[in-house]
């Protein structure tokens, strides 16, 4: 006999006559944060500790519990809960992507959702004592497989292919994240250069070489002291190339913009055998998000032999939104320019 609450018609789903099945879903789900916020995250150097850390756990932990807090989900044995994680510095933030199996009669598509919600607002826990301007956003359902409808993908995904059962194209990782915990970080030696008249002469204070070296170290890199030249081409020029025998990256700051005495871009340009222009055009896009007046900025990039070579603007507020280009750029752009593959 079933008995059932008339009154609301609420009631489980009987799923009794089902035969269990391979299920498996992907949810995902972004938190949008400030670029402070974002480059302490990056750095594993919030107040409260490792943020993804703690995160990745309580992402498993509430697909387990998926149960006891939506009412009508039945109870499953998962095979298999996999939480991983996706800086971006565009967001500029994170998304968490959680991935769920089972042999069951029912799918486990909440599972996987109450997962990335759970990771989602543990890392919100620890980010908002540095940034409590924090939003949750875009928590989706990106593919699910198994059961009698089948295999559905959202259609948006974006990675359809692992739904299908196929293999992923030749050099991409299996998860949907491009960017797993741990693989941001990058190993090398770094040299800042700040171009400022004023700084060369101590008549004013450098704040942007030493902002900049420290995000540096907190991606990985070995700096050292903070190098300062005035706004003069060829002296910026043999900088570069001294620096470039003893540094995996150059990064400078300072005088980008459109005055007659900035002069950092053709400096960079004139010893650098091949220019980046994409990391120009993702630092002002990623500048556009605090001012307008980063399509101003003459950013640029280009190679030295092995060497990266970055050039900034001289404000605090550039080096950081700078920081977060290259916190998503230099380990695949380090790979490369060694000689690793695409």
């Amino acid at each position: 006999m079933r008995i059932e609450n008339r009154e609301s018609g609420i009631g489980m789903v009987d799923v009794g006559g089902k035969q269990p099945t391979r299920r498996r879903a992907i949810a995902r789900g972004g938190l949008r944060m400030g670029l402070d916020a974002f480059l302490l995250l990056r750095a594993g150097k919030l107040p409260k500790g490792d943020a993804l850390k703690l995160a990745e756990v309580a992402g498993i932990l509430a697909a387990k519990k998926t149960p006891e807090n939506i009412p009508l989900c039945h109870p499953l044995a998962l095979d298999s809960v996999q939480v991983r994680f996706e800086l971006d510095a565009k967001l500029p933030g994170v998304y968490a992507l959680c991935e769920v199996s089972a042999t069951a009669k029912t799918g486990v598509e909440m599972e996987a959702l109450s997962g990335v919600v759970g990771a989602l607002l543990t890392v919100y826990d620890v980010v908002k004592q540095v940034d409590p301007a924090l939003t949750i956003t875009e928590v989706r359902l990106e593919v699910k497989e198994g059961g009698k409808s089948g295999t559905w993908i959202h259609p948006t995904a974006s990675r359809p292919h692992l739904a299908s059962g196929h293999p992923p194209p030749k050099g991409e990782a299996s998860s949907l994240s491009p960017l797993p915990l741990g693989e941001g970080r990058v190993r090398g030696t770094a040299v800042v250069v700040t171009v400022s008249d004023r700084c060369f002469r101590g008549q004013a204070e450098d704040k942007s070489g030493p902002l900049l070296a420290e995000g540096l170290r907190d991606l990985g890199l070995d700096t050292g002291k903070v190098i300062i030249v005035p706004d003069e081409k060829d002296k910026i020029s043999h900088v570069i190339s001294a620096a470039s025998s003893v540094a995996d990256l150059i990064v400078l700051t300072g005088g980008t913009g459109l005055s007659p005495r900035d002069v950092t871009p053709e400096a960079v340009e004139a010893v650098c055998g091949r220019m980046i222009p994409g990391i120009g055009e993702a630092l002002r896009s990623a500048g556009a998000a605090a001012t307008p007046m980063s399509a101003l900025s003459r950013s640029v990039a280009g190679q030295y032999g092995k060497t990266l070579v970055v050039a900034l603007p001289g404000s605090p507020g550039g080096v950081k939104a700078g920081l977060a280009v290259l916190a998503t750029l230099l380990p695949h752009a380090f790979h490369v320019i060694q000689g690793g593959g695409h």
